[in-house]
């Protein structure tokens, strides 16, 4: 029964995600003081952080950092590559350091949560990227701070406080994890845990759109004022959304990748990690409604390339093999 339940949301959740971005929006102009909601962003993103790490045989972690050479694909086009790449699209963008700031944040962080589903529906290695989770989330919170003061200087990345990162640190990464492993732990030993275990697995696509609700009901009543910036953003992330996963492809060609693995590079390339980024987003000061406003543009813009990235993904994966 939860297989099926299961493998129902996958199949039909992105029209589940748009659904949830687009009742969040009319509900948010519609009706008043939505905007208090903000506060349970943050709640929505460790369950479903929690579900996301459920997915992910905690054991396989250490079998993934033996790949040597997905490992140094998948991170040497998410921490080194796009971020180049990156530098060069926000150079077309207005001199503007707060619309700036908006899409690095977004741009410079790789997605840890339905890019799995995506993956395994492009014929990637869905588990393969599934067990990098915890190390990609880590890595881009640890990185991002070094890269906006790269990219923007002192000036606009001082913006950039370290407690809302370390709050982040602790409850989107630590203890979303642990728990994770301690329900897996206990599904190993008992009946219960084991059924627990299997409903809990039904979370992840629920669990994103109720974050895709939250999030668009609080910002709505304040994103109005940042329509033209996130128009002046959306040409540069359409951009990405053809750029990147030509890099993955390259990067996998030459490193000598099965097709699956190189799928998954470059679905892991293409996508980011808007829904989490968000809580940082709203730690800026005077950063609402631009920045939500900005890396919500973002997130449909991906969605919206996901039924080329299924046909043309695998097809590059080919090429490459042949």
């Amino acid at each position: 029964m939860t297989e099926y339940i299961r493998g129902l949301l996958e199949a039909h959740q992105v029209r589940i995600y748009f659904f949830a971005i687009l009742s969040g929006a009319l509900l948010g102009i519609a009706v008043p003081g939505t905007g208090a909601l903000e506060a349970a962003i943050n709640p929505a993103l460790a369950v479903m952080l929690f579900a996301t790490f459920l997915q992910v045989p905690l054991a396989q972690i250490g079998i993934a950092l033996r790949n040597i050479r997905f490992l140094t694909a998948l991170l040497s086009t998410n921490f080194i590559i796009m971020p180049a790449t990156v530098w060069g699209l926000v150079q077309l963008l207005p001199d503007d350091p707060m619309l700036r700031l908006a899409v690095l944040f977004v741009l410079l962080t790789p997605c840890i949560d339905y890019v799995i589903t995506f993956t395994h529906l492009g014929q990637g290695n869905a588990r393969l990227l599934l067990a990098m989770t915890p190390i990609l989330l880590l890595l881009q919170m640890l990185l991002l701070p070094v890269y906006l003061s790269a990219i923007l200087g002192s000036e606009v990345s001082n913006l950039v406080q370290a407690g809302p990162f370390l709050h982040a640190f602790v409850w989107l990464i630590v203890i979303p994890l642990v728990l994770a492993a301690i329900t897996q732990f206990i599904a190993k030993r008992t009946r219960r845990g084991d059924q627990l275990l299997e409903w809990l697995n039904v979370l992840p696509v629920p669990a994103t759109a109720l974050v895709l609700f939250v999030v668009l009901i609080s910002v709505m009543p304040q994103i109005g004022d940042a329509q033209q910036a996130a128009l002046s953003a959306a040409p540069i992330y359409i951009l990405y959304a053809l750029i990147a996963p030509l890099v993955g492809r390259l990067v996998a060609r030459g490193l000598l990748l099965e097709p699956a693995a190189a799928r998954a590079v470059s679905f892991s390339a293409s996508y980011r990690n808007s829904l989490v980024i968000l809580p940082l987003a709203f730690a800026v000061p005077g950063g609402v409604p631009l920045l939500p406003a900005v890396i919500l543009t973002q997130t449909i813009v991906e969605l919206v390339f996901l039924p080329l990235y299924v046909r043309w993904i695998p097809k590059l994966a080919q090429v490459q093999s042949s």
